[in-house]
């Protein structure tokens, strides 16, 4: 989700909170990032509900993490991957992510229910330029790079 102001473009990004055990395998793997880095950055992202289409699901995330309502520009990709679980069974999973790059409507970042505060410890706004050097994931790097590529390259958004 990003929003241009005075000629920048700026990217929302979330810090995972520090959650008790019971919480859910991107905030362990958010904590075990923490570990080798002072401050771990990620995108808005969960799971898609029954019934809902992955953009709505992406609208609503953005929504609940960051307190942003945001409408579509494009979508970026999906990217694939397996990994194994670190908990319960260590079955491997295979996921599919998919990016959307979304526009700034209205809301105030970091304006979250007490609710998402397991999940989120803080929502802020990061240069866009400079978010691949500050998102911890390699995807994430790859679709913040994607997103300034597409805005440089569509002056209409």
């Amino acid at each position: 989700m990003v929003r241009q102001k005075d000629g920048v473009w700026w990217m929302a990004a979330i810090e995972p909170s520090e959650a008790p055990d019971s919480a859910t395998a991107t905030v362990r793997s958010a904590r075990k990032a923490r570990s080798t880095s002072k401050t771990v950055l990620c995108l808005p992202k969960g799971l898609v509900d029954p019934g809902e289409k992955a953009l709505d699901a992406a609208l609503r995330e953005v929504r609940e993490e960051t307190g942003i309502t945001a409408a579509l520009v494009t979508k970026l990709a999906d990217i694939k991957y397996v990994y194994v679980r670190s908990w319960g069974d260590g079955e491997r999973v295979f996921k599919i992510v998919t990016f959307y790059l979304l526009r700034y409507e209205s809301g105030r970042i970091d304006n979250i229910s007490e609710d998402m505060r397991i999940e989120v410890a803080r929502a802020k706004w990061v240069p866009l330029e400079e978010a691949p050097k500050l998102l911890a994931y390699r995807g994430e790097k790859q679709m913040a790079k994607q997103a300034l590529e597409y805005l440089l390259s569509h002056s209409e958004v």
